[in-house]
């Protein structure tokens, strides 16, 4: 039984993890969250390069912590002939194996899904690359920000008439993370039917292109290419962030509340405008609209205007800076924020996992692992090895 926590709703169920950076470790994260036990394997002597970015708390990355909280790590030399025959001895005893190198690099460690699948018929085999397993880019290395520019996020985000911009998360590497952990419990599922595992290919650009469903629809509707729109809704409007008094404000109408929108703002002079008559026509129109909601929103402070919009009962927020998003009433109510306990003891602030289930919880307990921490344990308990032999292998530098 794979050691995990015994009321998640994937308790029972084991992952390798031979993934690194973000899209692959967040995916492994999120399942782990929410029981799955995790083993990450790592280079001997280097492991994950995430873990060298910054900053460091008690000299540890909190890049790396925030997304491999709660997993064992090992330390396995897969180009050796040793390591590879103990990561088969591993996938024979997993439920799923994780991968986010190129394309191709693990057919030459002869661990493609085609080789490791003899070993393990029922395995999962999930891997996430820049541009997938197959098509002309598929051999080519792809970062974050790589990714956000072809898949074109980055044109329609920003100021009109602005430079490109990169939205202020690694969306490219989280959606490629979280289509990764649908395909995987979508293939567990099935699993469950048919007693077969299934390869699993997440491409970071597919995932991109998935996400902008509204731009390629309206682009293929009307053949007009998207832009940039700063905060707006490409076809609706209100639904933007404005200019307050003293700062910012968001605010989103639906259906009939124009009227009642109108009426906050004290312009119910424009109400049967026919130029703005529907959420369409308004956007059609914005240019006329643009300087009557700007004058008005510069009227009031932020805190005048979301009383106004609540009592109205349209939908309307702050913009909040993260050390505001960090203490917001609503997500510390929410238990979105929680605490990990490391090494000595110390305990770590990190964002706790969304999933809220009422009978088989997520939990999040333990800190990052340091460096093959978990190596002779899981040789140990997992590939049998005996102490003899992990330290035979340990000489060799295969762990």
């Amino acid at each position: 039984m794979a050691e995990s926590f015994p009321n998640g709703p994937l308790a029972g169920i084991r992952i390798l993890d031979l993934s690194r950076v973000l899209a692959g470790p967040y995916a492994t994260m999120v399942l782990n969250d929410l029981g799955a036990e995790v083993i990450k394997v790592e280079q001997p002597g280097r492991g994950d390069i995430a873990r060298g970015n910054g900053p460091f708390i008690d000299g540890q990355s909190s890049y790396f912590m925030s997304i491999n909280r709660g997993k064992r790590s090992i330390t396995l030399d897969l180009s050796r002939p040793e390591g590879k025959d103990i990561l088969l001895e591993l996938v024979r005893k997993s439920d799923v194996l994780v991968e986010n190198f190129v394309p191709g690099t693990m057919k030459r460690l002869g661990l493609d899904y085609e080789a490791v699948r003899e070993h393990n018929p029922g395995l999962v085999y999930a891997s996430c690359s820049g541009f997938g397993q197959t098509g002309p880019y598929a051999g080519k290395p792809a970062f974050d920000v790589v990714v956000q520019a072809m898949g074109g996020i980055m044109s329609v985000t920003g100021e009109p008439g602005g430079p490109p911009v990169r939205p202020g998360a690694s969306i490219g590497d989280i959606m490629a993370g979280m289509f990764l952990c649908i395909g995987v419990l979508s293939a567990l599922q099935e699993r469950s039917r048919s007693g077969l595992g299934q390869m699993i290919d997440i491409s970071m650009l597919d995932c991109q292109v998935a996400l902008q469903e509204n731009a390629f629809a309206r682009y293929f509707a009307t053949g007009e290419v998207p832009g940039p729109l700063g905060t707006r809704h490409p076809v609706f409007s209100p639904f933007q962030v404005f200019v307050t008094r003293d700062s910012h404000v968001a605010v989103a109408i639906a259906g009939d509340q124009w009227p009642l929108f109108c009426a906050v703002i004290d312009r119910v002079d424009i109400i049967d405008d026919p130029r703005f008559a529907d959420g369409y026509l308004r956007t059609q129109n914005y240019a006329e609209l643009e300087p009557i909601l700007n004058a008005a929103f510069r009227s009031r402070d932020t805190f005048e205007w979301i009383r106004g919009f609540e009592e109205a009962g349209i939908s309307c927020g702050p913009v909040n800076r993260i050390d505001q998003v960090a203490v917001d009433s609503q997500v510390v109510a929410r238990n979105m924020f929680t605490e990990v306990v490391g090494p000595e003891n110390r305990k770590y602030r990190v964002v706790n996992s969304p999933v809220q289930l009422s009978r088989t919880p997520a939990s999040v307990v333990r800190t990052s692992p340091d460096l093959g921490q978990d190596t002779e344990g899981v040789l140990r308990d997992i590939a049998g090895m005996s102490p003899s032999q992990i330290e035979s292998v340990r000489e060799r530098g295969v762990i």
